[in-house]
């Protein structure tokens, strides 16, 4: 899956937050000074071409979605930082958390727990 720049992932929670909308509308969630509608317009299309967000023609205007959940992409760009740093190996991972000290021994087992407990369902 191709990766969003900041500008796009900004539309994108826009949309994932809100459901379907128009560009207008999601001019509404933007902070002052707020971009130009023909930006936002740009980014949706490309975000469009890209595979990112789906749009209906309704009247002479369009209405944009999103066309993957927020988890698909994240999940996604997990993996495409997995597989280009760590071997595809989510063990070298877990293992870079404990060595960082970012996740204790505890945490660790209640990992384990919550994976076996997912496996029997």
């Amino acid at each position: 899956m191709k990766k969003l720049t900041l500008k796009e992932e900004e539309i994108m929670d826009i949309l994932w937050d809100n459901g379907p909308m128009f560009i207008r509308e999601m001019l509404a969630f933007y902070k002052e000074p707020k971009p130009h509608y023909n930006t936002v317009a740009t980014l949706v299309k490309l975000l469009v071409e890209k595979g990112f967000v789906y749009y209906r023609p309704l009247g002479n205007t369009y209405q944009y979605e999103a066309k993957i959940t927020r988890k698909q992409y994240h999940g996604s760009a997990l993996s495409d930082i997995i597989s280009q740093y760590y071997d595809n190996s989510y063990t070298k991972v877990v293992s870079q958390f404990i060595e960082d000290q970012k996740m204790d021994l505890e945490e660790l087992k209640k990992l384990i727990s919550e994976i076996e407990n997912n496996r029997k369902q």
